[in-house]
């Protein structure tokens, strides 16, 4: 078995067995093959597709290239959460505790943000001493006492995927359905979780800017979790605008904390009931959908879930007095209304733009040395749909560097516009699969 027969293989449209996928993906970690014949192998994929059976050894094999967590001393069944990202996504902030004050362990393995695009890694930090740089022993022992632990990427999980994903980023492969399904599930299926529940966003701040995208990658991951056997939900949710009404670290943990008092914009807290709502049926906390959806309403009502938060930042090393008091959080130095050059509907809101004002002010990182500034970034003063005055306030600029504040707001006007006649509001979840 040689790659060059594999690349013809391919490029004739045969499928690749489970042993020629595993000999493809071990010999490129191993560096046996070089990156021009993994990039013709990449390039024929694209061209040539893979069938669900290549798709889900591809997986396996990506999954298997290094560490695998073993999550066998957690008790229960462990579900884990994962979103495509987007823009003032804050989701698992308020999921994690609210999930935990349940009885679900959640052991999450999560990243930082690069782009546009927050992660929740740099949130989390944003709290003065929180660390997720936690030891196995640690993490899995915080799971069992309190049902939650978040922590970064580590360990040697999936390093094929990440030698994959750096080689498709400079040779035009980026955008095969397989290809983009299997490095999301590798880093899952590594992550040891025995269900995982999908947030694929979809719309102008999301990778995938289409519903039809959106539904046919969900799918994709769906059938590949299954086929691992794991237990999978998928849900698709709007990116046209941002998530809440926070972009940017600790603005978006102030608007965490909101939410899990009970107060948090409602896109936010109807994305995380219905996700943790799957998160208790997997778990087998609720029998339905509809239980689950009762037993996530109440966390919040009663206070359960606010303070399991308290009790997983304390766990973690993070100083509770900064998010029950959440205005010691970091805060920026100038906090600048923009306000609205006219009256009107708002009609839209470039997302993904929104995200590049956060980072331009210093909310995101353009490499992964850049440093991130926790405390700038952007809170919305209105929603798609929502009428506003000339001279009402559009956003508030929070920011620690004034000389960026023009720039800022000039595309932040660029980046709305309005309507004469009634906009209709989108929903938050648009399918699920």
């Amino acid at each position: 078995m040689t790659m060059y027969d594999l690349i013809i293989k391919k490029k004739r449209g045969m499928a690749l067995t489970k042993e020629e996928i595993h000999f493809m993906i071990q010999g490129y970690v191993s560096e046996k093959i070089p990156d021009y014949q993994m990039s013709a192998m990449m390039m024929a994929i694209c061209f040539r597709g893979m069938n669900e059976n290549e798709t889900k050894e591809l997986t396996l094999a990506m999954a298997h290239s290094g560490d695998m967590m073993d999550l066998s001393h957690v008790e229960g069944i462990k579900v884990d959460k994962h979103s495509t990202g987007g823009v003032g996504d804050k989701t698992s902030l308020v999921l994690g505790p609210m999930a935990a004050s349940v009885g679900i362990p959640v052991a999450k393995m999560a990243g930082r943000g690069l782009g546009h695009t927050g992660g929740t890694i740099d949130k989390l930090e944003s709290i003065r001493g929180f660390s997720t740089e936690l030891s196995e022993e640690t993490f899995i022992r915080n799971v069992n006492d309190i049902h939650i632990a978040i922590a970064g990427q580590t360990r040697n999980l999936a390093p094929a995927d990440k030698k994959l994903y750096a080689l498709r980023d400079v040779t035009g492969t980026v955008d095969q359905m397989s290809l983009i399904a299997s490095s999301i599930m590798s880093k899952k299926l590594a992550a040891g979780a025995d269900a995982i529940i999908l947030d694929v966003k979809t719309g102008d701040g999301a990778f995938m800017k289409s519903l039809e995208d959106a539904r046919a990658l969900a799918k994709e991951m769906v059938t590949i979790g299954r086929l691992a056997g794991k237990r999978m939900k998928a849900v698709i949710s709007d990116m046209d605008q941002p998530l809440g009404y926070a972009v940017g670290n600790a603005l978006e943990v102030k608007e965490a904390i909101n939410t899990l008092q009970g107060h948090g914009p409602e896109d936010l807290t109807e994305l995380a009931v219905t996700l943790g709502s799957y998160m208790a049926v997997a778990a087998e906390k609720a029998e339905t959908f509809e239980e689950g959806r009762e037993l996530m309403n109440e966390t919040l009502q009663n206070g359960n879930a606010w303070r399991k938060f308290c009790e997983f930042v304390k766990a973690q090393g993070g100083d509770v007095s900064q998010v029950k008091e959440p205005s010691r959080l970091p805060s920026a130095q100038y906090i600048v209304p923009v306000q609205s050059p006219v009256s009107g509907f708002t009609a839209d809101i470039k997302t993904e733009e929104i995200g590049r004002i956060s980072l331009l002010l210093g909310g995101g990182r353009e490499t992964k040395e850049s440093i991130i500034d926790p405390a700038v970034g952007i809170v919305l003063c209105r929603k798609k749909g929502e009428y506003i005055e000339k001279g009402d306030t559009l956003a508030y600029l929070h920011a620690n560097a004034k000389e960026k504040l023009s720039a800022a707001e000039e595309r932040l006007l660029a980046a709305w516009s309005w309507s004469d006649t009634p906009v209709k509001a989108k929903s938050i979840i648009k399918e699920v699969i």
